[in-house]
């Protein structure tokens, strides 16, 4: 039997990450967006309360949220603000590679103190040259006794600025395409790190990302996370836990698009009325809600599949592309209700169509999820994901 009602606990979960998001972050999104402020403070105040490093397990001082309960906390964050909440998640996305392939002393010496003190970590996977082709990657990571000498470049690298550790994927084998990509845990301290200046993008403003230069970067062997050449299955494992997740930041920016949709059109007057009278405006907040509603449920689906140890990669391909799509079209839809006003830097929705269309770029464009989806269903996958 399928079980579409939160638990007591989730609805907890959502309230508290509700709270935060409407009285912590939405508050100070606009300056931090505009002034382009590293939300350091909130981000402080979020791992006291609990909402930093959601996926740690217990057993690594964390407090074990399963990817369903990470995926309604992260609706709510983001309906906050997508940026804060791009920063805030960053941990997670830098501790999977380790929870999926490191050992319990990895764990505890990498994963743990992130969950004792305020820190940052990044994940860094994608190159200048190298995004959505993983497998064209060029950083070398090299052979030296007990050590590994790494050099090279990354690119878009969230918290990179202020992190203590980045989660790093290179080759060891450059002659063997993916099988030859290896993760290691790289200190943010190493000698011979170099970090960019933040760039400056057209949304998630208050969100930190650079590029990094790693020049004859020396880490142990004991900071390798799996075997040699076990880096890309990694890294895929790692997205696909991730995605459902970075679905739900498209589930909380559309919601909170069409909330303003709602409002403003049962305040604005037009003809003597309200727009929202008009069935030009109610059906494009009807497609809204249930294009909303499509994505949630298949984001809900696919953390289901993470949290139960299934293959979960086209089914979080799914949601991903659902919900970043839906969340572009939702919000461009709430800017042209607003009209004129709606392309305005003094109304909320123009910063949410801008912050929406980074979703579907990040963690794997929209067309690579297709082309995920398409290469599982060519290959035999069921479409329907499993459900009879």
């Amino acid at each position: 039997m399928m079980e579409f009602q939160l638990t007591d606990q989730q609805r907890q979960l959502q309230e508290t990450a509700r709270r935060f998001a409407n009285e912590v972050m939405a508050p100070v999104a606009l300056e931090h967006d505009e002034k382009h402020i590293f939300p350091h403070a909130i981000l402080e105040q979020a791992f006291e309360l609990g909402l930093l490093n959601l996926g740690v397990p217990a057993e690594y001082g964390g407090l074990g949220f399963s990817c369903l309960d990470q995926v309604i906390i992260a609706e709510e964050l983001a309906a906050g603000c997508v940026g804060m909440a791009t920063s805030l998640i960053a941990n997670d996305l830098a501790m999977l590679p380790i929870l999926v392939g490191g050992t319990d002393e990895q764990k505890k010496r990498f994963v743990q103190p992130f969950t004792e003190k305020m820190g940052y970590a990044s994940f860094a996977l994608t190159e200048p040259n190298a995004g959505s082709d993983v497998a064209g990657m060029s950083t070398v990571i090299t052979e030296d006794g007990d050590d590994y000498i790494i050099n090279g470049s990354k690119m878009w690298i969230t918290n990179g600025t202020h992190a203590q550790q980045f989660s790093l994927f290179g080759k060891t084998d450059p002659k063997a395409g993916h099988r030859g990509i290896t993760c290691v845990v790289v200190p943010g301290d190493a000698k011979g790190i170099s970090r960019g200046k933040p760039e400056r993008k057209m949304g998630q403003n208050a969100s930190d990302t650079i590029g990094l230069t790693f020049e004859d970067v020396r880490v142990p062997k004991a900071n390798r996370i799996g075997a040699e050449g076990d880096g890309f299955r990694i890294a895929m494992k790692t997205l696909d836990a991730s995605r459902p997740i970075t679905a739900s930041f498209a589930l909380g920016v559309a919601r909170k698009a069409m909330e303003h949709a709602i409002a403003y059109s049962q305040e604005r007057k037009a003809f003597k009325q309200p727009i929202a009278n008009f069935q030009a405006i109610q059906f494009m907040v009807a497609e809204m809600a249930m294009k909303l509603q499509a994505a949630r449920l298949c984001t809900y689906q696919a953390a289901d599949l993470v949290e139960r140890g299934e293959k979960a990669s086209v089914i979080s391909s799914y949601a991903k592309a659902l919900a970043a799509d839906y969340a572009m079209e939702i919000t461009t839809n709430a800017v042209q209700i607003f009209g004129g006003y709606g392309y305005s830097k003094e109304y909320p929705v123009e910063k949410l169509m801008r912050d929406a269309k980074l979703i579907q770029i990040y963690e794997g464009t929209s067309q690579i999820q297709r082309m995920v989806i398409a290469r599982e269903l060519f290959g035999g996958a069921s479409p329907s994901g499993g459900l009879v």
